[in-house]
């Protein structure tokens, strides 16, 4: 895979945090987002060769164009990483639960067709690209009723949005794929749905998850990786079930009392 610029969402923990170090360690330019854990960010950035930290406010119009403003160069690869879950989605808003609804759409769905549509014109005039839309098992595949219906709603839109850009580029040279990771242990589902467990309750949900474990974020960067890899254009389009089979069998999950966390949104905006 030839040298390209990396634009990555959400890079600073979890999946993001995973995807930077491969995409970096594999001898690309990489470029990710933060929304609030500065420090985080920066010690990644100075961590890794090649990498730059840019602070931005997924869905907030303004935030975008200053990112576009930023950037050194041009995207080759976009992954579209960021994401609010039940809990995190309180950094964006305090009020009332419309306005948490509004803010799952604006940040999950909306943030990531900008991020898109801007990166796209100067990857069909250089003939090459890649986009990558890590949505969720929940609501990209499956349905779990008792999580959050605004953040599977949002995912469902991601997944769409996947689809319907996939379609338009049929012809073109670049591919679009989404990802839809299961239970990935990342700190939006530690807050969104472990730190809400006891031990006898979580001793349950990992006999129940597939596998009887967690993926880690490192299994789900490798799996984007290879995405981004020539040889997957056969794949132009695909909605990828990452999930371990939870996707095929979301009654593992649904099967025990899991309140109304978003077990299955793994990744994170921090």
């Amino acid at each position: 895979m030839a040298r390209q610029g990396v634009l990555i969402t959400g890079g600073s923990t979890g999946i993001g945090r995973a995807l930077v170090r491969r995409f970096a360690l594999g001898g690309h330019r990489v470029w990710f987002t933060y929304r609030s854990n500065r420090e985080a960010a920066e010690a990644l950035a100075d961590e890794l060769a090649g990498t730059r930290a840019f602070e931005f406010d997924q869905g907030d119009w303004e935030s975008h164009r200053r990112l576009h403003d930023q950037l050194p160069g041009p995207v080759d690869i976009l992954i579209n990483n960021a994401a609010v879950g039940s809990q995190t989605v309180r950094r964006y808003v305090t009020g009332s639960t419309e306005q948490c609804d509004a803010a799952f759409l604006q940040v999950n769905s909306v943030g990531p067709l900008w991020l898109a549509r801007a990166v796209l014109p100067g990857m069909l005039e250089r003939g090459h690209g890649k986009i990558v839309n890590v949505a969720s098992v929940g609501g990209g595949v499956a349905t779990f009723p008792d999580f959050h219906i605004a953040d599977g709603m949002s995912k469902a839109a991601l997944v769409y949005l996947t689809k319907h850009l996939a379609a338009e580029l049929a012809h073109e040279p670049v591919d679009v794929f989404a990802v839809c990771p299961g239970a990935v242990q990342t700190p939006m589902l530690q807050a969104s749905l472990l730190d809400g467990l006891d031990g006898a309750e979580l001793d349950d949900l990992f006999r129940r998850l597939p596998g009887r474990r967690l993926i880690s974020p490192d299994e789900v960067a490798e799996l984007i990786w290879w995405l981004c890899r020539d040889e997957a254009s056969l794949l132009h389009g695909a909605v990828l079930d990452a999930s371990l089979g939870l996707g095929v069998h979301p009654g593992l999950l649904t099967g025990g009392a899991m309140g109304h966390a978003s077990s299955t949104t793994a990744r994170s905006v921090a």
